[in-house]
């Protein structure tokens, strides 16, 4: 077979590890024999979990020592630059040496961002690295660009987000010439803020995108659009709401179906009509293992911090794809070509 894609993953990183993560390896390594696997932590835990799971092809796992694990709680900058025998930092190392194509943590998510750009690098030509996550929409998922890696970004910024979102959604989603929009506080091209009136017609002048326009919040869920370009403040923000209003709206369902007899009768009935409706808008982080920093000169994956074994397998599986079709090298020549057209 052709060569395997080597993941390094954070073993140590998230709430539950390393118990699920190391569950969700192997998991992955049952699933798919096109990956190999570096588990990067503390090597008498890691080898403790993997006890339980003899059925697992060890000729494709490599453990690697790593003492310390950087807390949700540090300092991100001051984490990466003390904490060198971290997991984390011991294994985007590994990523950067050309050891490995792809990292997986889910760990601090700061920390990941930080080491992204400082450890792993950015691609020749890209100014920032945003962190893009997968939107649940009626029509299926939209993809949300910057969300936590660069607070603060300038409209040459967002025009690579944009360039980068759209080889992401056509080549790992599918998405033939995938629409893009800004977010904004209306249609109107004169509204918005100073970097949205700005950005606005250089995503209009990029011949590489297919750019429709602003977006408001409220069309977001309707998938509108395929690449939703914003800063990565705007981002949080609106991916912080949409977690909470589902949980919210599922909380309020359920209450609502177990009030009492009629309820759980009416609920009972209405339980497949219900799921066909919502199917679509079924996409979770279990679902999608996690968001990708894109831009970067290798791969890195951002799980949730609760990530259980499935989203953790997900993330690397994930991770088969992006290198087979060859994400960063197609980033890089798109961002390459713009360059040179200015």
């Amino acid at each position: 077979m052709s060569e395997r894609i080597k993941v390094v993953l954070d073993a140590m990183g998230g709430d539950f590890a390393p118990v699920e993560t190391i569950k969700g390896a192997c998991m992955a390594l049952k699933e798919s024999d096109k990956i190999e696997l570096f588990l990067v932590g503390q090597e008498d835990k890691m080898k403790e979990e993997l006890k339980k799971y003899n059925d697992v092809d060890r000729e494709r796992v490599k453990l690697v020592q790593a003492s310390e694990v950087i807390g949700f709680d540090e300092h991100p900058v001051e984490a990466i630059r003390n904490k060198k025998d971290s997991s984390l930092v011991v294994g985007m190392k590994l990523l950067k040496k050309g050891h490995a194509d792809a990292f997986v943590s889910a760990g601090s998510t700061g920390a990941i961002l930080v080491g992204g750009q400082l450890l792993v690098g950015r691609l020749k030509g890209v100014e920032r690295s945003p962190l893009a996550p997968l939107i649940p929409t009626v029509k299926g998922q939209t993809l949300l660009i910057d969300c936590g890696a660069n607070m603060d970004s300038k409209p040459t910024n967002l025009v690579q987000y944009a360039q980068m979102g759209s080889i992401y959604m056509k080549n790992i989603v599918g998405v033939d010439n995938p629409k893009v929009a800004i977010v904004n506080v209306g249609a109107e091209e004169e509204k918005g803020n100073k970097l949205v009136k700005e950005t606005f017609p250089l995503l209009k002048e990029c011949k590489d995108i297919n750019f429709i326009g602003s977006i408001e919040t409220k069309e977001l869920p309707e998938g509108v659009a395929d690449v939703v370009v914003c800063d990565a403040f705007v981002g949080n923000v609106i991916l912080k709401l949409y977690e909470g209003l589902g949980k919210t709206f599922l909380g309020l369902m359920k209450e609502a179906i177990y009030k009492n007899t009629k309820s759980k009768i009416g609920g009972a009935l209405l339980k497949n009509s219900l799921k066909d409706s919502l199917k679509n808008f079924n996409v979770n982080a279990s679902d999608v293992g996690g968001a990708p920093m894109l831009g970067l000169k290798g791969l890195v994956i951002k799980s949730h911090g609760s990530s259980d074994s499935v989203e953790i397998k997900n993330a690397i599986l994930q991770c088969i794809e992006f290198s087979e079709n060859k994400i960063n090298d197609k980033i890089g020549e798109a961002i390459g070509k713009k360059e040179n057209e200015d």
